[in-house]
């Protein structure tokens, strides 16, 4: 995969407005999440809405999502097509109040990406080899960085990706790729 203008070349491009300056334009942490919306449905349009601001939170079950401006950098939807929000040399809004190795606010050095799923549905298996090519792009792209979960950096607020996610999996795939 290849990653020109801060941007990933294979992915389709969508503009969030939730995003602003890296303060120090560092990017050393990748940080994997879980999403789907509703909670435990796939497909659609929902997640990228969300992050687009443009969901209709009168759903059922999404009503509590009201006023909420989030995003991230890609998100990697269970087929492995994978859609970008922000690029790369940009902050996106995705770790909220969080730590990693002594370091708060991991928003201002960390790529967020998503994976569609739940905590307790396994992750498809596209969705990790794409997640481990993009990985390796981005360290070879930006430079070594650590490859974190939602869980470890906010572990008091967030467990995605979840206990269904396969962190052994995703690092033999990621030392095939570097």
């Amino acid at each position: 995969m290849k990653i020109a203008d801060h941007q990933l070349t294979i992915a389709q491009q969508w503009q969030s407005p939730n995003q602003d300056h890296r303060p120090a334009g560092e990017i050393s942490l990748i940080v994997v999440h879980g999403i789907s919306l509703p909670a435990g449905e796939f497909g659609g349009d929902a997640v990228s809405s969300l992050f687009c601001n443009t969901l209709d939170t009168d759903l059922v079950g999404l009503t509590d999502l009201k006023g909420v401006e989030v995003s991230s950098h890609l998100f990697i939807r269970r087929d492995g097509d994978i859609h970008q929000f922000v690029d790369f040399n940009q902050r996106a809004w995705h770790a909220g109040v969080s730590i990693w190795r002594g370091r708060e606010n991991c928003n201002d050095f960390a790529v967020g990406i998503e994976l569609e799923g739940t905590d307790r549905s396994p992750y498809e298996a596209v969705q990790y080899k794409k997640l481990a090519e993009v990985c390796a792009s981005l360290m070879k792209h930006y430079g070594a960085m650590d490859v974190a979960g939602h869980c470890h950096i906010a572990p008091e607020r967030k467990t995605d990706p979840g206990d269904s996610f396969n962190w052994l999996y995703l690092q033999r795939l990621l030392a095939r790729q570097l």
